[in-house]
C-alpha cells in the first residue's frame, strides 16, 4: 500500500534534486598568544528538494545517506503542501550539464602541513600584531575541504572538490576608556597563501591601525565629496547593489531595482559584475542547482542589465540561472559570488584633485542596507580629510550613508586599481564564501557622519 501511495505522489512530482556534501574543516584560534581552540570537524549530508505544482518540499539528511528515502520524504512534503495550499505552478529554466574545468590550483596542500607548524605561524602573526600599546590580540586559522555531488531527476550529474584556507588577525588598543581595533584577513585556495601574502606585515598593520585610531579625530558630518577605497566601494557594490539585484528579493517586492532592467540607473562610468568563475573566494564551477557558473554584468555603462537568478526566478523574470547557492546542504537561495565594480582609467591622485575638499574613506566595519527602499549606512574603518587635493588628518568612527541610486549617479571617477576582499555573506540564515571589490571611486556628493 505504501508503495502505491508513493507511486501516486511521484506522478505529481515534476522535479527533484539531491546535493551530497562531504568534507572536513580545521580551525585554530589563538587569544593573546594562547591556544584557545584546535578543532577538526567532519561532515557528510545531503540536501534534497522535490517540486509539486507550486510547492517545494525539502529535507536534509546527515550521516549515512539513503537518497531514495530522502527523495520520498521531500516528495511527500511537496505533495502535502501543494494539496493543502496550492500555488501557481513553478517552472524551471532549462540548464545544460556543466563543464567542470579550471578549478583553483592548490600548490601546497594544507593537510600536508603539521598542526604544530600552523600554530607556530599563528604565534608569529600574533607577535607581530602585538605592538607596544596593543593589549589584546586574536588570530584565527581556517581550513576546509569539501566535495559536492549534484544530481537531479532530469539526468544531470556533476561534482567538484574545493579546498579553502585563510586567516584573520585582530588587535585592540585602548586609552582613557576608548577602544580601537585593527583587523586584517586573507582567504584563498592553498597553503601557499601564507607565502604569497606578507602575513607578518599584515599583522603589524592591524596593530598599527588600532594604535593610530586612538589618536584620530571624530569627523564633523555633512554632505561632501568623497573618495572610497577599494574595500568600502566593494562593500557598497555587494550590499547596496548586489543584494538588490538578487531576483528572489525582486519577486518578493524587496528591491529598489524591480522593473528597472534597461534603465540608466548609474553614472556611465559604472560597471558592476558578479563572476563565480574567478578564482576568488566566491568561486564555484556550478551552483546548488547544477547550473554552470557564468559572468553576469549587473550594471553595464550605468545601465541596469541583469538580475542574479536561480532556475525558478530565471523562468519567471527571464534571464540565465547560475546564482543559486547554499551553505552546506541547506535550502538553496539566490546569492552573489565575486561581485565588483570593474576598473575605470583614473588614478588615485586625480580623484583627490577632483574632490579637492572632502573625505577619503577606508575599509569597512559593517553596516546595514534596506534593499526595498534603496538606502544604506556603512561604517568605515578610518578616513582622512582631503584639503586642497591633499590627505590631511586621520579620522575614526566615520560612516557613509545615502540612497543607493543617488550614490551610483554621483560617481565622477572610477580608478584603475581594482582589488578584491574575501569574506562571507549572510542571507536566509546561511553564510557562503564571497569576494567583493572595486577600484577607488570618487563621488561628488555623499552624507558622511560619525559612526
Amino acid at each position: 500500500m505504501q508503495e502505491l501511495i508513493m507511486n501516486s505522489i511521484m506522478q505529481d512530482i515534476k522535479f527533484y534534486d539531491c546535493r551530497v556534501i562531504e568534507g572536513s574543516s580545521t580551525s585554530i584560534v589563538l587569544d593573546n598568544g594562547k591556544i584557545e581552540e584546535i578543532s577538526r570537524n567532519f561532515t557528510k549530508g545531503a540536501g534534497i528538494r522535490a517540486l509539486c505544482g507550486g510547492s517545494w518540499g525539502y529535507t536534509a539528511v546527515e550521516g549515512d545517506i539513503n537518497l531514495k528515502r530522502g527523495v520520498d520524504t521531500a516528495s511527500k512534503l511537496a505533495f502535502s503542501m501543494n494539496a493543502s495550499t496550492p500555488k501557481e505552478d513553478v517552472e524551471l529554466a532549462a540548464v545544460d550539464s556543466p563543464e567542470v574545468r579550471d578549478l583553483p590550483e592548490v600548490r601546497t596542500n594544507p593537510r600536508d602541513i603539521a598542526i604544530e607548524e600552523k600554530v607556530s605561524l599563528l604565534k608569529s602573526i600574533e607577535e607581530h600584531a602585538k605592538l607596544e600599546g596593543v593589549h589584546s590580540t586574536k588570530v584565527m586559522y581556517l581550513e576546509s575541504e569539501f566535495k559536492v555531488d549534484y544530481r537531479n531527476s532530469e539526468g544531470l550529474e556533476c561534482e567538484y572538490e574545493l579546498l579553502n584556507v585563510g586567516f584573520a588577525v585582530s588587535a585592540v588598543a585602548s586609552e582613557n576608556g576608548v577602544y580601537q581595533a585593527g583587523r586584517e584577513s586573507r582567504f584563498g585556495y592553498g597553503y601557499e597563501l601564507f607565502e604569497n601574502e606578507n602575513v607578518l606585515e599584515l599583522a603589524g598593520k592591524a596593530g598599527k591601525t588600532a594604535l593610530e585610531l586612538l589618536k584620530a579625530k571624530t569627523p564633523k558630518g555633512g554632505e561632501m565629496p568623497v573618495v572610497l577605497d577599494q574595500e568600502l566601494a566593494g562593500v557598497f557594490a555587494h550590499e547596496a547593489v548586489g543584494h538588490a539585484s538578487e531576483a528572489d528579493l525582486v519577486l518578493e517586492g524587496d528591491s529598489i531595482l524591480e522593473n528597472r532592467i534597461g534603465e540608466q540607473i548609474a553614472s556611465p562610468l559604472i560597471n558592476i559584475i558578479d563572476d563565480p568563475t574567478l578564482h576568488e573566494f566566491g568561486y564555484y564551477p556550478f551552483d546548488a542547482e547544477g547550473s554552470e557558473s557564468k559572468r553576469t554584468e549587473i550594471i553595464k555603462d550605468g545601465i541596469f542589465n541583469s538580475y542574479l537568478h536561480s532556475r525558478e526566478t530565471a523562468a519567471k523574470l527571464g534571464g540565465t540561472p547560475g546564482n543559486c547557492r547554499a551553505q552546506g546542504y541547506s535550502m538553496p537561495v539566490v546569492r552573489m559570488s565575486n561581485t565588483f565594480i570593474d576598473n575605470g582609467d583614473s588614478r588615485f591622485e586625480e580623484m583627490l584633485e577632483e574632490v579637492k575638499d572632502g573625505m577619503y574613506l577606508i575599509g569597512s566595519r559593517g553596516g546595514q542596507v534596506n534593499t526595498g527602499e534603496g538606502i544604506f549606512q556603512f561604517n568605515a574603518e578610518k578616513g582622512y580629510l582631503i584639503k586642497n587635493g591633499e590627505l590631511t588628518g586621520l579620522l575614526r568612527d566615520v560612516s557613509l550613508s545615502g540612497k543607493t541610486l543617488e550614490i551610483l549617479n554621483h560617481v565622477t571617477l572610477v580608478g584603475n586599481d581594482l582589488k578584491m576582499t574575501a569574506g562571507r555573506c549572510g542571507k536566509a540564515g546561511q553564510l557562503v564564501p564571497v569576494s567583493d571589490g572595486s577600484p577607488h571611486i570618487a563621488i561628488s556628493k555623499a552624507l558622511v557622519g560619525g559612526a
